[in-house]
């Protein structure tokens, strides 16, 4: 059988590290299921991205394999998916395989009819059978012999498997246009208890291995823990916990900085080492907002700042694509595996034996280090070492030493085989790393963190978004009505050209999370100008006849799978759920703007929370923190004036606030970034109209800058000390416990 090579001309790096396999591969499109129906065979549909250690196993084990592969060839059709790409691919066929075989994960291997109905499915199948799971070779075997003896029972299962995929659906519908009733503050403790019952207090995190860092649940914690209520400490103490352990732990990388995906201990001690943008940018939001919360519990705010700064450094060091002079965004990861010698090893870059530290520190102090570091004569990982860790917090005189032999060990490592790059830039992931990041830059005073942000969010408008085309209202109000002329946002591009299909609610909705955070930080009107162009596009594109819906039908086949009903998932996964993140920002847009309609648009969404916080607030991390910032206000901060040293102040305080939902408007006027003395945050010249939150908000009598504060449609009288602000926003925060 002649091989086509049709993934050389891909742009993913995940389908060109395919690309040579004797796999007849196609991608994801009409193609691959037209040619499916004229054999009359099934699909064989693998998912899997870049940095995926297990992934790499399946393809040198099968996909490499010439006898394998002409099986795979005669008797399916073989598509292959890059998940980052394609997160609507995955995330109907990943809810399919769940539910097929009670697991789920990638590598995903799914067998499809050809109208792309899902009739069987697993992750990783091994070249030979082990204890439970069968070789690959058997399943597809069993596959072909289904399908050629049992067809239609095969067919009918499939049926059934979409129509259950559409009652799914069905359940999590959230029409926009339909009034909800306003969220029992209740639900947020109980969520708090329940998740107290499945934490693993000693080492942190949730349930028990594998691990994965419970990003969205932090920010829910950390939310709550900032409104005194009778779980507020409980809450306090469980974010402390997990953040305190994963920062000591092995999937923190203790030289460079960065987390990695998940952890397969419970200790967090053996992590897989993919770094993926979107767990840092979520962790370090985290670790600035526990910064926030200005306490020395679990975790020292110290070190959760030196642990921020080290993440954000990471991320720009690591991940940032273009360069200093002509920055771009932000790639998506870093592989978990390491090419040594033409082979690959999980971790290689990370690993260390007392030899290796030895080798590079001297005999006295590497000894110490290994000692310090649990880095012992049997490796963890595998021969070739383990991670340096400590698993707890350092004392002065460690610290000392750690911090003198860093340099050495940076440098040691840095000559050694590195993880390859997915350099590919994913519109959302880069939309969170823009909040992360101004928010760090404001809380952790680190100006340039800013600048980055906005080289970011610059990459974006540049390159990720094709303006109105037509006719359009300039503003989002209109929320629920189709405009045809809404401009449209790309979901990745690759060597600063955007690619492929559009961006789905999750990249509409971190995108502008992003760009109202960096606002709020920088009072750059522009800013809140694109994250308002964002929400009237997320309105215009995702919202149907008033339901709201995760994609818009990119693909008929997915469109089949899900039972031929729009889908929206309220859960989080790797990333929050898309749904939530919007309920996030039109709440925040709402206190902007002053508009009831996207308040209103936001209380609908959060009506999916009660259901979902009674039985599994563990993955409805992100829908539980914007409850909590709906309960809690949100709280409106509009800091009028000139520009100058005591703006800049109250500026600051109000940034430096852990009050949920809290929205902050500074009026920079036409001094902008030329502010009257040295150390304002990055500004730009005023040359659109104010936002509406700052409109009428003047100067104190005498011309000095003063703080409207506001909650629920009732404002303050201004104030103009940083003392007098301070005890107001936290009178104001507790009063909404």
């Amino acid at each position: 059988m002649e091989i086509v090579n049709r993934l050389a001309s891909a742009y993913s790096r995940y389908l060109l590290q395919h690309k040579d396999n004797p796999v007849d591969w196609f991608p994801f499109g009409d193609e691959a299921f037209a040619e499916a129906m004229r054999r009359d065979v099934p699909v064989f549909l693998s998912i899997g991205y870049a940095a995926c250690h297990w992934c790499h196993v399946m393809a040198h084990e099968s996909f490499e394999d010439q006898d394998t592969a002409d099986y795979l060839n005669a008797h399916f059709v073989a598509v292959k998916v890059d998940r980052e790409e394609r997160p609507d691919v995955d995330s109907i066929y990943m809810a399919a395989t769940q539910a097929i075989s009670g697991e789920g994960g990638w590598p995903m291997s799914v067998f499809l009819t050809p109208d792309g109905l899902a009739f069987h499915a697993g992750t990783y199948f091994p070249p030979t059978p082990q204890p439970g799971r069968p070789s690959f070779r058997q399943v597809l075997e069993a596959v072909r012999e289904a399908w050629l003896e049992r067809r239609d029972a095969v067919e009918q299962n499939a049926r059934g498997l979409a129509a259950g995929m559409a009652n799914a659906q069905i359940a999590s519908t959230v029409f926009l246009d339909r009034p909800s009733e306003s969220l029992d503050r209740s639900l947020l403790s109980e969520a708090v208890r329940l998740l107290a019952r499945s934490e693993d207090p000693d080492g942190g995190g949730f349930g028990a291995a594998p691990k994965f860092p419970p990003s969205a649940v932090l920010e829910f914690l950390i939310r709550h823990a900032a409104v005194p209520s009778d779980t507020s400490d409980a809450a306090r103490d469980m974010a402390g916990r997990t953040l305190a352990a994963m920062a000591r732990s092995a999937l923190c990388d203790q030289l460079d900085g960065g987390f990695a995906r998940y952890s397969v201990t419970a200790d967090w001690s053996v992590p897989h080492f993919e770094k993926m943008l979107y767990d840092n940018a979520q962790l370090l939001r985290a670790y600035v907002h526990w910064v926030r919360l200005q306490g020395d519990w679990v975790l020292p705010a110290g070190e959760a700042a030196s642990v921020a700064s080290r993440v954000a450094d990471w991320m720009l060091d690591s991940l940032g694509v273009g360069g200093p002079a002509n920055p771009g965004g932000l790639a998506s990861s870093l592989d978990a595996d390491t090419v040594v010698d033409g082979v690959h090893h999980e971790g290689a870059s990370y690993l260390w034996t007392p030899a290796s530290l030895e080798a590079v520190l001297g005999p006295e102090d590497g000894a110490a280090v290994a000692r310090l570091m649990n880095v012992g004569p049997s490796g963890t990982v595998s021969e070739l070492g383990s991670p340096l860790h400590p698993g707890r917090r350092l004392s002065g005189a460690e610290s000392r030493l750690w911090n003198r032999v860093m340099p050495a060990l940076r440098a040691a490592r840095s000559g050694r085989p590195q993880p390859a790059r997915d350099d590919k830039v994913v519109a959302g992931w880069n939309g969170l790393a823009i909040a992360a990041l101004a928010e760090a830059g404001a809380v952790l005073d680190r100006p340039e963190l800013v600048t980055a942000a906005e080289n970011v969010a610059e990459y974006l408008m540049r390159v990720h978004w094709r303006p109105a085309s037509g006719p359009e209202t300039s503003s989002a109000s209109n929320a629920g009505t189709s405009r045809p002329g809404a401009g449209v946002l790309i979901r990745v591009s690759h060597d600063g050209v955007a690619r492929g299909i559009s961006g789905l609610l999750e990249d509409y909705a971190f995108c502008a999370e992003g760009f109202l955070a960096l606002y709020a930080v920088t009072g750059q009107r522009r800013w809140y100008g694109f994250a308002e162009e964002l929400i009237s596009g997320a309105c215009a594109r995702f919202v149907v006849d008033g339901r709201l819906s995760d994609s818009v039908g990119e693909s008929a086949q997915v469109f089949n799978a899900q039972g031929q009903h729009a889908g929206l998932d309220p859960f989080d996964n790797a990333a929050p759920s898309g749904a939530a993140a919007f309920a996030g920002v039109l709440l925040s847009y709402a206190a902007y703007s002053g508009s009831h309609e996207h308040r209103a648009m936001a209380s609908s969404i959060l009506s999916l929370l009660p259901p979902i916080a009674g039985r599994a607030p563990r993955v409805a991390g992100w829908l539980l923190a914007t409850g909590q910032a709906a309960v809690a206000g949100p709280i409106e901060a509009a800091v009028s004036g000139p520009p100058g040293r005591k703006q800049r102040e109250l500026h600051r305080a109000l940034l430096a606030s852990p009050s949920p939902g809290l929205v902050v408007a500074v009026q920079l006027g036409l001094a902008g970034e030329k502010a009257a003395d040295d150390g304002a945050l990055p500004g730009s010249r005023a040359t659109e109209p104010e936002v509406p939150l700052l409109e009428a908000r003047t100067a104190a009598a005498d011309g000095s800058p003063q703080v409207y504060l506001c909650r629920g449609m009732v404002c303050d009288l201004p104030l103009g000390s940083v003392e007098e602000l301070v005890q107001r926003l936290e009178a104001m925060t507790e009063a909404a416990g």
